[in-house]
Formats: C-alpha cells, sequence, structure tokens
C-alpha cells in the first residue's frame, strides 16, 4: 500500500463538566487526508484545500509535527506526503486541529502496517495538540483515534476509557463565523479554582459518567454543567447564554462551549428534537446578523477512517 485516503471527524471537547478529560467523536463533519509514500524521508505538507490560515511549514503544522513526532520512533527507508481537505475551521471549536493531528499519525500507522497502538498514536497526536493551544490535551484526539465518548484519566501514561453511548444521543453544534485560537481561550483561564467549584464539577462528571452507564438521561441533564471554565469563556462568545438557553428550552439535555469555542453545543436525545434544538439556536444569531454553520450529528462510534487506498 503506497497512498491512503481518510476521513478525520471533527470532536467535540469538555462536555461542560469534563474540562481536558472528556472527548466526543462527531459523525458528519471532518477533513479528508490523502497520505502518499514518498522516497525522500521525512513528512512534507503538499497541500491544504479549504483553510489558507493553515501553513505548509513542518515546524508550524500539526498534521506534520504529530507525523513527525511518530517518525522519530521507527526507521523507515522512506518518508510521506500529506494532502489536507479542510471541512473544519481552524479556531471554530470542534477539533480541526485534532482531526490534521490525530488524521496524520493514523493514516502513516495504516500504511506502515499499524506498528504502534491507539494509546501510541494518541500521544504522537497531542504533540500537535501542543503546537495549536500550548498544551498537549488529548480531549479531541481521543475521540478520533478510539471512537465514540472518551474519558482520559491521564496522559502522562495515556489512559483512555471509551464510555458507553446511550441510543439516540445527538449533538447540535452551532458555529458563530468568528475566530477563536484555541490558545488564546486558554490564556485567560483561572490558575486557582476553588474547593467549592471543584467539588461541584468533580460530582457533575460523576454524575454524567454514571449517566452514561445506566443510560440516565436525566442524570445527564442534572450533570450537564461547568462552574469552572464556561463562566470565563462565555465572554468571547456573543449571545453565549441566550443561545444555552434557547437549546435548553427546547429539549437539549444541556449546552456548553464545545471545546474552547466559539462552537456551542447541545447534547439531545433523539434527532428531531436535536434538529428542533437547532433551529432555535439559529435564530438567536439569525437576529443580530451574524453568519453561522448548523450541525447535527449522531456520535461517531468509531473514529477516522479509511475511504480508499492503493
Amino acid at each position: 500500500m503506497n497512498e491512503i485516503k481518510i476521513f478525520s471527524p471533527a470532536s467535540v471537547a469538555n462536555i461542560s463538566c469534563g474540562f481536558d478529560v472528556l472527548g466526543v467523536c462527531l459523525n458528519n463533519i471532518g477533513d479528508e487526508m490523502v497520505i502518499r509514500k514518498t522516497k525522500k524521508k521525512g513528512v512534507v505538507i503538499s497541500k491544504v484545500h479549504g483553510d489558507r490560515d493553515i501553513p505548509l511549514d513542518n515546524k508550524k503544522n500539526v498534521a506534520a509535527i504529530s507525523a513527525s513526532s511518530l517518525l522519530n520512533k521507527i526507521s523507515i527507508n522512506h518518508g510521506f506526503e500529506i494532502e489536507i481537505f479542510k471541512g473544519i475551521k481552524s479556531g471554530s471549536g470542534i477539533g480541526s486541529s485534532a482531526a490534521s493531528s490525530a488524521g496524520s499519525v493514523f493514516g502513516i500507522n495504516k500504511l506502515i502496517e499499524k506498528p504502534f497502538s491507539k494509546n501510541e498514536l494518541i500521544k504522537f497526536a497531542m504533540e500537535g495538540e501542543k503546537k495549536a493551544s500550548g498544551t498537549a490535551h488529548a480531549d479531541n484526539v481521543a475521540p478520533l483515534i478510539c471512537g465514540g465518548i472518551t474519558l482520559i484519566r491521564s496522559t502522562t501514561e495515556i489512559d483512555v476509557i471509551n464510555l458507553p453511548i446511550p441510543d439516540k444521543l445527538f449533538l447540535t453544534i452551532i458555529h458563530p463565523k468568528i475566530k477563536l485560537k484555541t490558545s488564546d481561550s486558554r490564556s485567560i483561564l483561572k490558575h486557582k479554582v476553588s474547593l467549592k467549584k471543584t467539588i461541584d464539577q468533580m460530582a457533575n462528571l460523576g454524575g454524567f459518567i454514571s449517566g452514561l452507564y445506566t443510560n440516565d438521561f436525566n442524570l445527564i441533564k442534572r450533570s450537564l454543567k461547568d462552574v469552572i471554565v464556561e463562566p470565563t469563556r462565555s465572554i468571547l462568545i456573543p449571545e453565549f447564554y441566550k443561545i444555552k438557553k434557547s437549546a435548553i428550552d427546547n429539549g437539549a439535555l444541556g449546552s456548553g462551549i464545545a471545546g474552547s469555542g466559539p462552537s456551542i453545543y447541545a447534547m439531545v436525545k433523539g434527532e428531531k428534537k436535536a434538529r428542533k434544538v437547532g433551529e432555535a439556536m439559529s435564530e438567536i444569531l439569525i437576529k443580530i446578523g451574524l453568519e453561522f454553520n448548523l450541525h447535527v450529528s449522531e456520535i461517531n462510534r468509531n473514529g477516522i477512517k479509511v475511504l480508499s487506498k492503493k
């Protein structure tokens, strides 16, 4: 096999109560990547379609950085060329850098006949995330590589748990067409948190995970609350609380900032209700004349997938 084409999905990280530890893989939005073997060693980003802001420079492109991290751990007599077709805008909050970082290592691993484990691929992909945000976090890349909803228990020694997915669980995501860098969104966060807020957040995280295991949608609803990060980051997102309220008023289990924003997610039981929630969220941005993209997605249980190979 000398060439592979893959689909690397978007994702939603944090899910309110799980800052840097929860991530969900989406189903119908993402990037396509073509990865080819080359005679010359190393990795080259040949083209990026669909987003002019993404650099080709190996030291700045997250796909190249994560791929190089993998190649540094193996001895082979050839290299790789990567062509990226961006379906996820950078700065959207739904894992643009993660799709590139995870996609490159997933595809290369297939071409070299899978010598690396999922946990090792997550570690390599985190190097790309470190370049994008300043922090090597795994909450976006882990669900892409493992599929579904993931809990990152540790990134020191990679420890990722796939959580159960209740039937009919959907995510509605609205992306106001403004750009918000993850590094900027992280820079405003407080470094000290009160004991009371820490306890509340831990309780919500435990409740959310328990709700997934027991199919208890009411418990999930009670637990989708963020008392630490959302109050600070929400000031960067136009009409955030109005959009969140409209989602919940129209039947969402919960709503919050997708990743670092500016996208806003709503978790909903049932596709019909998820689309109704999307319409309600959209009305808020239509009123203020701000363009947006809207996505309604089942949870992708499989993660990155191979589209073709030669």
